[in-house]
């Protein structure tokens, strides 16, 4: 059964795409097909944030600690990266704004210009944002902030007591969007790995015993559905 809308309107979401490799080797497949899966999986999930009006949804698609892989799995990613963003250009007729978060300096050229010209054209459109980050790191980001902010004050543009927790949010990637609500990992695992640490300072932790190419619409419900069971305090009573 599809999550209520009205539960699921409004959120933000970031999910740490987690268990392809695992996938894959449970059936005596290579890791890439895992990855492969997943990518499949990541489409429809986005699909389904429209139709539930998500405010916007973060997917963990490659982190800065990823390039220690065999490299041959890193060139299967980033093979997989370049199909998407063949078809991201879909994303403009569905109304999303897409969003990439992290370092893009190593990534190709061709890539980096396909990237800058996705954004401008979905910057406009008032649908789920998606944001996807690649060659990505929570504390790469809160650093790549600082660094923004610290120009600024050699500059003489801001005061050193100027910055405030609002000002450093508007110097992240995710500038202008609300903090998340709740960060889904499917696999069972139970960390963050270096995923928006800023953002998810006060996001529920929601753990799935499901591998990511596995994942479907009713995992979604059903982690909706948990998150709006839980009691958010915020730090108060």
């Amino acid at each position: 059964m599809q999550a209520n809308k009205s539960a699921a309107k409004g959120l933000s979401i970031g999910i740490i795409m987690d268990g392809n490799g695992r996938w894959a080797k449970k059936r005596g497949l290579p890791r890439t097909a895992g990855h492969k899966k997943g990518a499949e999986v990541f489409r429809d999930i986005i699909r389904y944030c429209n139709e539930l009006e998500i405010a916007s949804v973060t997917f963990y698609a490659f982190s800065t600690e990823n390039w220690a892989r065999p490299e041959a799995e890193v060139r299967a990613i980033l093979a997989l990266f370049g199909e998407y963003l063949n078809m991201a250009y879909d994303y403009q007729k569905e109304n999303n704004r897409v969003v990439f978060l992290g370092d893009r300096s190593p990534l190709p050229g061709k890539f980096q210009a396909q990237m800058a010209d996705i954004e401008e054209k979905t910057q406009n459109n008032t649908g789920t944002i998606l944001n996807v980050a690649v060659n990505y790191g929570g504390r790469q980001e809160i650093v790549y902030a600082a660094r923004r902010l610290a120009r600024q004050v050699r500059q003489g543009a801001l005061a050193p007591e100027d910055i405030d927790e609002a000002l450093f949010g508007q110097n992240l990637y995710t500038a202008g969007q609300k903090d998340l609500d709740f960060v889904l990992r499917p696999s069972g695992e139970m960390r963050l790995s270096n995923f928006m640490l800023w953002q998810a300072s006060y996001a529920e932790f929601i753990s799935m015993d499901v591998l990511w190419p596995d994942f479907t619409r009713k995992d979604l419900d059903r982690a909706i559905d948990e998150f709006n069971h839980r009691s958010r305090r915020f730090g108060g009573l």
